[in-house]
Formats: structure tokens, sequence, C-alpha cells
């Protein structure tokens, strides 16, 4: 037998075997990294839950801290991704903290300067822009420990938290801001945004004529007011096309949000969460100018401490 004869046979067949398996693991992995994030839970990679539908939704809630459930998921039709947060209101070791007065700052900023563990957009403003300390106005309400930081527009609906009854813990609602005035001395923290998209279960009419679709960012509270739900929806790219007030609406009742708020949303959508590595970013893809990944400069946010935890500082 001639084994240079065998070696000139089988050689070229074996390295193009070789070639494709390189090449198909090489597109395995990118397909991984693509479908795959990092997680703030874990710090490790991980995909999000698949679903078809927004109807479909299941929500897998993953613990970030006691209290505190983090969930991840995409949908396919409409192609939308989301992070989501439900906050248990009742819990000892929860704070809520809502704040955000005259110069700008990112969420991510936000987060850091008050030791938060979450936070995200809330209240719309006059000046859109990713430069940072510049003078801004909020167009909306922002009360921070009983302290007015913003006037009440009338026009618009707020996220607002009461001091429970003969407890340390608070409860939540989603009010009209001409109210609040009758409520002001209740009501502990409260941040305007837009217009409410659930009312008592059931989307607001408002919902089912708005048909623009963005990047979003939103909160419900359940029918008890125990549980707060923060939510960001990204939008503007291939991967993720943004949402309709209603499918905004829709999310949330599937997350288990009773009544909801619209926040300011577009440009300015971003929830941060403070990672296992310490240091606070979004979870989600903030796109300002048309760069993704570059946080606006916003001014009201809502955002979460964990009181029984000391918080070490980012890296």
């Amino acid at each position: 037998m001639n084994i240079k004869k065998i070696f000139r046979f089988f050689l070229p067949q074996t390295a193009k075997t070789i070639l494709l398996s390189v090449i198909f693991v090489w597109f395995a992995v990118i397909f991984f990294i693509s479908c795959t994030s990092i997680s703030p839970v874990s710090g490790n990679r991980e995909r999000a839950g698949d679903f078809l539908y927004i109807d479909d939704i299941k929500a897998h809630w993953r613990e970030f801290f006691d209290g505190i459930g983090y969930f991840h998921g995409k949908i396919s039709s409409p192609k939308i991704e989301f992070h989501a947060l439900k906050i248990d209101l009742f819990s000892p070791n929860i704070e809520i903290f809502c704040g955000g007065g005259e110069l700008s700052a990112s969420v991510s900023t936000f987060a850091r300067n008050n030791n938060l563990y979450a936070a995200v957009n809330a209240v719309p403003f006059d000046v859109s822009s990713s430069k940072e300390g510049q003078p801004i106005k909020n167009m909306g309400v922002v009360i921070s420990g009983g302290v007015l930081l913003s006037p009440a527009n009338p026009r618009y609906d707020a996220l607002v938290f009461f001091q429970r009854k003969d407890s340390q813990s608070l409860t939540a609602a989603v009010i009209n801001q001409s109210e609040l005035n009758k409520l002001k001395e209740n009501i502990l923290h409260a941040a305007g945004g837009f217009y409410k998209i659930l009312a008592g279960g059931e989307l607001t009419q408002r919902t089912l004529s708005v048909e623009s679709r963005h990047p979003r960012s939103a909160a419900g509270v359940s029918k008890d007011g125990r549980y707060l739900y923060l939510l960001v929806i990204d939008g503007r790219r291939a991967a993720s096309i943004g949402a309709t007030e209603k499918e905004t609406a829709d999310l949330l009742l599937s997350l288990g949000s009773w009544d909801a708020i619209n926040f300011d949303g577009g440009g300015s959508s971003s929830l941060v969460m403070r990672h296992p590595d310490g240091n606070i970013k979004p979870v989600n893809t903030p796109i300002h100018g048309g760069i993704q990944g570059l946080e606006r400069a916003v001014a009201g946010c809502v955002g979460v401490r964990i009181k029984s935890s000391s918080s070490s500082e980012e890296k």
C-alpha cells in the first residue's frame, strides 16, 4: 500500500472537514453571544425568555435581592426585547427613592450618586442631550422624602408612594397630578410621567388609539398596591422595534400590574442595575442620537435602595 497516495487522497477532505467544523463552531459562538446578555443577577451570560406573543408571557422572576425580582424577555411578534423588575414594597429591606432636579444626569449617574441598586427614567423634561450637568426642567412632579422638588403638571399622571399606616413600608398608586395637592401630606415619594395606560386591570381608552412605536419606560402597580413593576422596552434596533402604548400596557398586565403609567420614552429609556461586580450600568440598550448604548442625560427618575445591605463603591 502506497502511504503517500493515501495521504494525498484523505488529507484534502480532512482539511475541508476541519475547516467546516471551525466555521460552524465560530458561527455557533457568535449566535450564542448575540442571543445572550450579561445577567445583573449572576454576572454570567444568559438567554432571555422567549415568547411568541405578549399574551404568552409567563414571568420567570430571578431574585436580584430579597424583595426584588428580575425578568428579561423577548417577544417574536412584534419583535420586542424587554427588562422588568418586580419590587415588593412591603419588604422591610426595600426603600424607594425619587429624585432629579435642576441639572441633567444619566440614569446610571443618578443611581450611583444616590447609592441605588436599580433605577429607571421617569419624568419628561425640556432638553434632550447626552451631556450631563446641564440645566434641565422636569415637566411634572417630583417628590422625594415628602419634599417637593418639582411642581405637578395637571395634564399628566404620576407614580405615587405612600407610607403604610403603622408600618415602615410603602404602598403605591397611579394618580393624576391634579389630585396630588389633596394628598400631599401623606405622600412620601412621587414621580410624574405621561398618562395612565392601565386602570383597574383594563387598558385605558387612550392606548387603543396611539399607534406610534418607540422604546418605552413604564411602571405598574399590583391591585393591592404591594408590588411595583418597572419596565423598559428597547426600540430603534433590528432586534427590538419598540412598542405601542397598548403593547406596553398589555406587557405590564401580563407581568401582574393592575394600574400602570407610561414614563418618558424614546432615547431616554434606560433601566440600570447594580451588577455583581459592583458596577451600575443599563441592562437594556439605550439609544440617544442614533448611537446604541449611549445614555441620554435625563431629569426625574425612580430608584430602589436596599436598606439591609451596605453598598460597595462602584469600580
